[in-house]
């Protein structure tokens, strides 16, 4: 396979595209299990193609970016799964071409081929959950986007004002997922350590990166929404998680070969001597970038391999280099090449397998369930008081509180007098059939809001409260 990649020819961009096709292709015929977070962007796209605004109307930690794409397939596709992943195999391809196509460009390996697209390609398939649109495979595509700006930096005697297109890019980043602001610095280091910038250019890249989070807090202030921007998104991001031992066996098993690999990648890159001055600095930004990625991970709203997808790029890189640095004996980069293709595929299909095997890899605490709720609750408007297990899945969110995490600054301080209020607000502004109380908080709420217990009762099954005028 790698033989065949290091043809450099145009039409390699197309067998690229066939073999991401070709890989997923048993995902496309076969329906994945639908995923807790997947069917949580569906809601946001749902509620604000009913005219809701996000955070003011939707309390949920997506960012503004990603709820726009999220918002346009379900106005036109509804809730389909099929249609996030057609258009994540977009994405991916698109990433996998240009990273390829920059690196090419740019010279950044001892020779041109489209090695480093497979090996990209390979590593966007390492668990199925990858498969899906999220909202951190949207913001890589432009955190390449600020790579190849910043790369096309290095070739010259000092930077450019293009380098406000680097900062632009970053910020457009940071508003399909929060925590790749944090590439601001690994950007700012960047321009330190390896070009010669001066001030003012450095100054013109925070602008770009200031620019489109402006205009966002913008919007908000002008739709009387930024308290709740700030409050349901910036301030989320800074929130303690908890997170249990599967999550991380999941991580280990998915990611162990491609980080080996991308090791064995750097040490074998720093013993090389022969590399021009624009490869030797490419691949001193590349570690910056693996550095920043590592810090992003105290700021994931969980885990999981979907949020992984920030570290391809560097380690598709190492680990492209360790592969092409084989020179006489390309044979051995051969066998190592398929041995670890054959083992990340079978991570890749066994996660939606239904035989035993690695239950790691079947990211169970992802899935959604079938909800334990009666027959007549379909396609009702509820509220779920407590984190969704499913109820949402043949149902519609009722009131802003879709994020729990979030839902618990109202519903967890009932004695606070704003709190009630708001709550109340928001039960008459959009009132749920249904409400499904986890947390038995219902009881309180209907004694502190007389107005709510006149139009709610329980039901026969413990917890569900019936709206009855």
């Amino acid at each position: 396979m790698l033989t065949f990649f290091r043809v450099n020819a145009v039409y390699q961009i197309v067998s690229l595209v066939i073999v991401l096709v070709l890989i997923r292709l048993p995902f496309l015929v076969t329906p994945l299990p639908l995923l807790i977070p997947e069917l949580n962007w569906m809601i946001v796209g749902e509620q604000m193609s009913n005219g809701f605004l996000m955070y003011r109307d939707i309390w949920d930690n997506t960012s503004p970016l990603s709820a726009a794409v999220y918002w346009l397939i379900t106005s036109i596709f509804g809730r389909s799964q099929a249609a996030f992943q057609f258009i994540a195999i977009f994405f991916s391809a698109t990433q996998a071409v240009y990273f390829n196509y920059m690196t090419n460009t740019r010279q950044l390996f001892t020779e041109r081929n489209y090695v480093p697209g497979l090996v990209y390609v390979l590593f966007l398939n390492l668990s199925f959950d990858l498969c899906t649109l999220t909202p951190t495979l949207m913001s890589t595509t432009f955190l390449l986007l600020a790579l190849g700006t910043l790369i096309k930096q290095l070739e010259r005697q000092g930077a450019t004002d293009e380098i406000f297109e680097l900062g632009f890019y970053l910020g457009l980043a940071t508003l399909f997922y929060l925590p790749s602001a944090i590439f601001i610095v690994w950007a700012g280091a960047s321009l330190v350590f390896f070009t010669g910038a001066t001030f003012r250019q450095h100054s013109l890249m925070f602008l770009g990166f200031a620019l489109p989070l402006l205009v966002t807090v913008l919007v908000f202030y002008f739709s009387d929404g930024l308290g709740d921007f700030n409050r349901n998104l910036l301030a989320s991001v800074f929130r303690v998680r908890q997170y249990n031992f599967n999550d991380f066996q999941s991580l280990i098993v998915t990611l162990l070969i491609p980080f080996v690999l991308g090791i064995l990648g750097v040490f074998q890159t720093l013993n090389y001597t022969r590399f021009i001055n624009i490869q030797t600095r490419s691949q001193q930004i590349m570690i910056l970038w693996l550095v920043v990625a590592f810090i992003s991970v105290s700021l994931m709203p969980f885990l999981a391999p979907m949020l992984f997808v920030v570290f391809i790029a560097p380690l598709a890189f190492f680990v492209t280099n360790y592969f092409l640095l084989f020179k006489k004996k390309f044979w051995i980069a051969e066998l190592i090449f398929t041995a670890s293709a054959v083992v990340i595929l079978f991570v890749f299909y066994q996660g939606n397998s239904s035989a035993s095997g690695f239950e790691a890899t079947k990211l169970e605490s992802l899935r959604v369930r079938t909800a334990l709720l009666p027959d007549y609750i379909v396609k009702k408007k509820i509220i779920v008081i407590g984190a969704d297990a499913g109820e949402y899945k043949d149902n519609y969110l009722a009131t802003p509180y879709l994020n729990w995490n979030l839902a618990k600054y109202d519903l967890e301080n009932l004695d606070y007098y704003d709190s009630v209020i708001s709550v109340l607000g928001h039960f008459r502004a959009d009132p749920p059939d249904y409400i499904i109380d986890k947390k038995n908080v219902v009881p309180k709420l209907l004694k502190r809001v007389p107005q709510l217990a006149e139009k709610y009762r329980p039901t026969p099954q413990p917890g569900i409260y019936k709206r009855v005028n």
